[in-house]
């Protein structure tokens, strides 16, 4: 994960909830008290946020201590301390929200994903996650993707060239979109054809397609249509595809299964923040 953004981003999130300041922490304590606060697992997951943690409390102040008793990708279960932190009570109350609201989330999409990956139970197919991400934690969720087991499909509109039944429809046909596209990009650049039909399965593969994605078809027709797809074209399915049928394509021979409910749908872990009376 970029650290260099990591901080922008987190910087950002800080002024957004601090605002001018903490009133409620500033009318409290004064800015020599000192305490300690622990992330508590309040239920089992795979754990996503390690930077998050550290990283946020250091730019509140560089005197702040963070312990962390777990890292990115390991199981926890309920009751687990994920972290400490110690440093000044203004540093701790004002900064766990935005660090916690963070960590959950990511632990959440960590943890769905690596749920996904089992149900699976593919030697050869991997699952990848989509665009269908949050308007400004794509970069996070998508590491936190990784972390689970998962992979990465494309960053954004600017890494990939997919084309799509829209691209499909204004070009007129996918031959002359990906004629198109391939005139103008570099060799780094991969090009993706979503196809609905095996005529458009062929069309792809004549077309001199990278990917081909197979959009919300069964496995059974997956399993048929991937026959005459070269070794040389990457496989996609994608569409239609959850928790309780994704164990069906697990023998189709896809190469990717892409699912937009990694990031969408992802529940936040819950996981709280204790004071330690303690603290010194």
């Amino acid at each position: 994960m970029n650290k260099i953004k990591l901080r922008t981003m987190l910087e950002q999130f800080f002024v957004e909830d601090i605002g001018e300041r903490d009133v409620s922490t500033e009318l409290i304590f004064g800015k020599k008290e000192t305490g300690e606060i622990s992330f508590i697992a309040k239920e089992d997951g795979i754990f996503c946020g390690e930077e998050i943690i550290s990283l946020g409390f250091e730019i509140l102040s560089p005197e702040n201590r963070v312990e962390l008793f777990i890292r990115d990708g390991a199981k926890f279960i309920k009751g687990d301390i994920l972290a400490k932190v110690t440093g000044k009570i203004t540093d701790l109350l004002t900064g766990e929200r935005v660090v916690l609201n963070l960590v959950q989330r990511m632990c959440g999409v960590a943890t769905l994903t690596n749920k996904a990956v089992s149900q699976l139970n593919s030697s050869h197919t991997r699952i990848c996650d989509t665009r269908k991400t949050t308007p400004g934690l794509r970069m996070l969720e998508k590491y936190a993707v990784r972390i689970g087991g998962g992979f990465n499909h494309r960053i954004g509109l600017y890494d990939g060239v997919m084309i799509k039944d829209n691209h499909i429809s204004f070009a007129g046909s996918i031959t002359k979109a990906v004629e198109k596209a391939r005139e103008q990009i570099g060799h780094m650049v991969k090009i993706e054809v979503e196809t609905e039909t095996l005529d458009q399965v062929k069309e792809a593969i004549s077309a001199g397609a990278d990917v081909i994605m197979f959009d919300n078809r069964s496995p059974e027709e997956i399993s048929e249509w991937i026959k005459i797809v070269p070794d040389s074209i990457v496989t996609e399915a994608s569409g239609g595809i959850n928790m309780e049928n994704i164990a069906f394509y697990s023998e189709t021979g896809v190469d990717y299964i892409s699912l937009g409910f990694l990031t969408h749908s992802a529940k936040a872990v819950d996981i709280s923040v204790k004071v330690s009376i303690a603290a010194c």
